[in-house]
């Protein structure tokens, strides 16, 4: 109807044109302003319909803290060798024996904040033959046996384990792992962490809004970011966070990602 009402609107010369316009071309042109007006109209609308979105901003918060780890685990894998399962075995036992005495004498032993355990012991044959014949050259029983170890004086292990090397002058074939060096409190240290690092976030995002005039606001939303154990002072980031247990001493990170409201 809007479109025949400006039509009829049009001047005489300007109707008589339209006239003598064929029906294909007038056609045309009709639904090309209907679609002008459409589109008109959808536009306004969409923009009458836009609302500008709340002010935000977000900034990563970081918190780093020196601990000292409070447990150790260690394991000591023993071996004596024979031409025969039972001399392995005796030789084994000779070992077995000046591995515990080192221990003892380096005040590693079984007590109310430190146990050393024995498990059990098995053997081993290997057999060398030659490649080109298979004829067999050697034959040699392999007894081994572990030591598991678990302390509170994560200082102690450390120094022991340094010293390990005495023994294999001694004639003992041991074989020792590397102490393992962890913290038990971590998940009450966690906590504290995010909170500080959060605190850090809310600091930054202050010192920014603060320049631009505006003020800070409520909390929109949180990401906690990676968390990470590393050994002092290190600058690698691991994608789904870290726990190193090599080093006693270790830093430990929370990062947090936190998005306030800008007013």
């Amino acid at each position: 109807m809007k479109v025949l009402s400006l039509i009829r609107a049009l001047p005489f010369n300007a109707v008589e044109i339209i006239r003598r316009t064929p029906p294909l071309v007038f056609a045309t042109t009709v639904l090309s302003i209907g679609g002008l007006i459409g589109f008109t109209s959808a536009s306004k609308i969409l923009v009458d319909g836009l609302k500008p979105s709340a002010n935000t901003i977000t900034v990563t918060g970081a918190s780093t803290e020196r601990i000292e780890s409070d447990i150790a685990k260690w394991d000591i894998n023993v071996q004596a060798e024979g031409s025969s399962q039972i001399k392995s075995y005796k030789n084994h036992q000779a070992s077995i024996e000046k591995t515990i005495n080192f221990l003892n004498r380096n005040g590693v032993r079984s007590n109310d904040s430190q146990s050393v355990a024995l498990l059990p012991a098995s053997t081993s044959i290997e057999v060398t033959k030659n490649y080109k014949t298979g004829e067999i050259i050697s034959t040699k029983w392999i007894t081994s046996q572990l030591i598991e170890i678990e302390s509170n004086d994560v200082f102690n292990i450390d120094q022991t384990y340094r010293k390990m090397s005495e023994l294999l002058g001694k004639g003992v074939i041991v074989k020792p792992s590397r102490p393992e060096f962890t913290y038990t409190k971590l998940a009450e240290k966690r906590v504290d962490m995010l909170s500080k690092a959060t605190k850090d976030a809310r600091n930054r995002a202050e010192a920014i809004v603060h320049q631009t005039g505006s003020e800070l606001g409520s909390v929109k939303k949180v990401d906690t970011g990676v968390f990470q154990i590393t050994v002092p002072n290190s600058t690698s980031v691991g994608r789904w966070g870290s726990y190193n247990t090599s080093t006693i001493k270790k830093d430990i990170t929370a990062v947090m990602g936190v998005t306030f409201e800008v007013n």
